[in-house]
């Protein structure tokens, strides 16, 4: 049978998501368990979105707006941005597989860092393009031996910021000196999944970005929205570069519940208000327990932390799997002593520090 599949799939490593709760209670028989595995809201999702879900539902024997008109009018009003730059896509991955396709030819290249988004490498090996990583340089994206490595045959660059999974990133001067001089046939994808989480002053200017035409920047309703399971996200570029984008991108991509759902998460500011203070007050009081228990940490700007707990991550993880806590090993990115830790609720974050003194402790079973 592998003589049926193409060549270059063998060389795909498969994305491993964080541990589902329902999953975990099967599997462990537990009854309570947390996930602070997959950097999603602590607070559910937006009650004006989900109220409008349920609306939607009756209608949902009808195909969707292929363009998502009213979503797309919405997000350009808030963003002040034209609608005909706006391209609506099923989460951030299909997202970044339609600007993969659209403008990456086979003997061109895409540049990363090595520690980063998995779903960069994968989907460019799906799509058999040359992919080149780049060390990160103190948990940060290094631009400028990423600008180092661009050449006549470099097409895209992508830039995840805030960066998952170390919640570092980028300030716009360093942004600012690696786009000048940067080739015209070189495009830069920032990928802003977390930004509504952001506490520094120095972080790029993403309404500044959209008006650069060799910039497409990437937004999600996954994390602040609370709207992962509906599979929402979009990009901002150039209308002309959105329209080569739509070209490719398929048909009823977004359902009905996910174009309702957005549009109506976008009016709930109050829940975008509590959900970004319950992600800072959360961090700061794990910074606090972290310090006292001396494990280091890599200061995020994201909703999630990554820690180093001075062994194997994947034991690390099966001993807190135990007590009912999920949350993500590094193996898979290299970090081979690294947990990535969501923020989560109050209650939640006091369970998870809990579980971490007695693991610490060396006791291994609840």
């Amino acid at each position: 049978m592998k003589e049926l599949v193409r060549k270059n799939i063998f060389k795909v490593s498969h994305y491993t998501p964080g541990k589902p709760i329902e999953e975990t209670k099967r599997q462990l028989g537990l009854r309570d368990v947390i996930k602070l595995a997959s950097n999603e809201n602590p607070l559910g999702a937006s009650p004006r979105a989900v109220k409008a879900v349920r609306k939607a539902a009756a209608g949902i024997n009808r195909y969707p707006d292929s363009q998502g008109f009213y979503l797309k009018k919405r997000l350009a009003r808030l963003l002040n941005v034209s609608a005909s730059g706006i391209v609506l896509g099923n989460g951030s991955d299909e997202l970044i597989d339609i600007i993969i396709k659209t403008f990456v030819e086979n003997d061109e290249s895409i540049i990363t860092a090595d520690t980063s988004f998995l779903e960069y490498e994968i989907i460019s090996a799906v799509n058999d393009r040359k992919f080149i990583k780049v060390p990160l340089r103190y948990f940060k994206y290094d631009l400028e031996s990423i600008k180092k490595r661009i050449d006549r045959k470099t097409k895209l660059v992508f830039i995840a910021n805030p960066n998952n999974p170390t919640g570092t990133y980028v300030t716009r001067y360093e942004l600012a000196d690696f786009m000048a001089g940067l080739p015209d046939t070189c495009l830069v994808v920032l990928d802003e999944a977390y930004d509504a989480f952001i506490d520094v002053n120095d972080f790029p200017d993403t309404r500044e970005n959209f008006r650069n035409k060799r910039i497409i920047t990437l937004k999600t309703f996954s994390k602040s929205y609370g709207l992962a399971g509906l599979r929402l996200g979009y990009a901002v570029a150039d209308p002309e570069l959105a329209s080569y984008m739509e070209r490719v991108r398929q048909p009823f991509n977004i359902n009905i519940l996910a174009q309702e759902g957005g549009l109506a998460a976008l009016d709930d500011r109050e829940f975008l208000r509590k959900s970004r203070k319950a992600v800072l007050e959360g961090k700061a009081y794990l910074y606090d327990n972290l310090k006292k228990l001396g494990l280091a940490y890599v200061p995020s700007v994201a909703n999630f932390i990554l820690i180093d707990v001075e062994q194997d991550c994947a034991e690390f993880f099966n001993k807190m799997l135990k007590f009912g806590v999920i949350v993500r090993d590094m193996k898979q990115y290299g970090l081979k002593n690294f947990i990535r830790v969501t923020i989560g609720t109050k209650k939640e974050n006091e369970r998870f520090v809990r579980v971490l003194k007695k693991i610490l402790r060396g006791k291994e079973k609840p």
